[in-house]
């Protein structure tokens, strides 16, 4: 059945809310700089995310985990500069929300007032609940994630799929609930049975966001640069790409070398 798509300018919070009530899926991506940030967010994609990822994906780290509160900002303020429709959201980044109630809200509160971004995430439930109920008071949005929650990689100690066992798929539908009863606005669900996710976006009455979680949830999301290709060695299941941007660059780049190298480039076209 297709749905009747309203058309948002400024993608908010609230308009999220409304397309979970409408059958309107959410598209959400991942950007962290500007250039990126510019090219996704004229393509309408609803929400932007400035994941911790960037740890990945633009220093080369194996985890999540090393990159800094600082570095979060810088990332997340080069896509506020960019976008003029979606939502921004930042993770807050690992060690800096966990330790104390006092310190994720220190750490919200930069991230809102330096790089301009309308809400953060967070990992986890039951154990951060006073660190979300202090942001959240404090008028700031919070996203929520369970699931895999790479923040907590060192615990699992791999990236299968979780939940699948009846003792943490309960605990994960008793957070999710928490999650919404503290205010959160949204959650993200990472790596988990379909049939599950599904289950969870039908209990709760805010969106809830996939990634290798299947289709009976409100939206999808997805790193730009694993959507794009430009990232080739990270193969799950979950994962649909529609270019083979690594390709096409590693062709262009060479062809740029052979021509500076013959000095075919540049012609006299291409001098002043």
């Amino acid at each position: 059945m297709s749905v009747a798509k309203k058309e948002y300018k400024r993608v908010t919070v609230k308009s999220l809310v409304e397309m979970k009530q409408n059958g309107e899926k959410i598209s959400m991506l991942t950007a962290y700089d500007y250039s990126m940030a510019k090219i996704v967010d004229s393509a309408n994609v609803d929400v932007i995310l400035v994941g911790d990822s960037a740890s990945n994906v633009m220093a080369g780290h194996e985890t999540t985990l090393p990159i800094t509160l600082d570095q979060m900002i810088y990332h997340a303020s080069s896509v506020v500069r960019a976008a003029n429709r979606a939502l921004i959201v930042v993770d807050i980044p690992f060690g800096s929300y966990q330790s104390d109630s006092k310190e994720a809200l220190r750490s919200a509160i930069r991230i809102m007032k330096e790089s301009g971004g309308h809400a953060v995430k967070v990992e986890g439930g039951e154990e951060i609940k006073e660190s979300v109920k202090r942001i959240i008071g404090a008028g700031i949005p919070v996203m929520g994630h369970l699931g895999l929650t790479p923040q907590s990689i060192y615990k699992f100690g791999t990236y299968t799929v979780r939940a699948k066992e009846e003792a943490e798929a309960k605990k994960l539908k008793s957070d999710a609930k928490l999650l919404e009863k503290l205010g959160c606005f949204g959650i993200v669900l990472e790596k988990i049975p379909a049939k599950l996710a599904k289950e969870v976006a039908e209990s709760v009455s805010i969106p809830v966001i996939g990634i290798g979680a299947g289709n009976g949830v409100d939206g999808q999301v997805l790193v730009v640069h694993d959507v794009l290709g430009m990232t080739h060695e990270f193969n799950p299941r979950f994962l649909r790409r529609y270019m083979n941007l690594y390709e096409e660059m590693s062709s262009a780049i060479s062809r740029y070398v052979g021509d500076v190298k013959s000095r075919d480039f540049p012609s006299e076209e291409e001098q002043y």
